[in-house]
């Protein structure tokens, strides 16, 4: 859960965007929707490894 204290004579837009902020670097979002669908460990592996290789390729690709 996430818990942001209004401080005394803060505008509450102010903290509705601390909310909005701490909500997006928490990754909240981005859990729920990986937990929509289940996926096999099978399939998550490849998309690690297919994630990995992109990332070799692009690394290669900058030292150059």
């Amino acid at each position: 859960m996430i818990i942001v204290e209004v401080k005394e004579g803060e505008n509450l837009e102010k903290a509705l965007r601390r909310y909005k902020k701490k909500f997006e670097r928490l990754g909240v979002l981005k859990e729920v929707r990986r937990r929509m669908y289940f996926t096999p460990p099978s399939v998550e592996k490849r998309e690690i490894q297919k994630k990995a290789v992109r990332r070799q390729q692009y690394m290669t690709d900058n030292e150059l």
